[in-house]
């Protein structure tokens, strides 16, 4: 199961609060998809359908939601945030990835 940064967990903190509004069931969803120049690719997205087989994991107030498929190329990875001028933005380090694409976006 992928593991957040305190940065990352800060700053999805605060993109769920901005979300969801009156929706306490907010989740970040983080999943891999066949697809980008390497094979796979990363999507991230609030999502507050929790399905059976999901794996989910709390960051303090933060949930993270992966589907069971995913979960097993995410195993080990962990979600980082930085901002500042230069890399800013989230980013995933998998330790299951053999390569990644320059843009950083897919894996294989």
């Amino acid at each position: 199961m992928i593991t957040l940064t305190d940065a990352a967990t800060s700053k999805v903190g605060d993109l769920v609060r901005q979300e969801q509004a009156d929706d306490e069931s907010l989740a970040l969803r983080v999943a891999v998809r066949p697809g980008g120049c390497s094979g796979f690719s990363y999507e991230m997205y609030f999502d507050a359908d929790v399905g059976a087989e999901d794996e989910e994991v709390s960051f303090g107030d933060v949930k993270v939601v992966v589907d069971s498929s995913s979960a097993v190329l995410l195993q080990g990875a962990v979600l980082d945030y930085k901002d500042g001028l230069v890399d800013a933005g989230f980013s995933i380090t998998n330790p299951n990835a053999e390569r990644t694409c320059g843009c950083g976006q897919s894996f294989s």
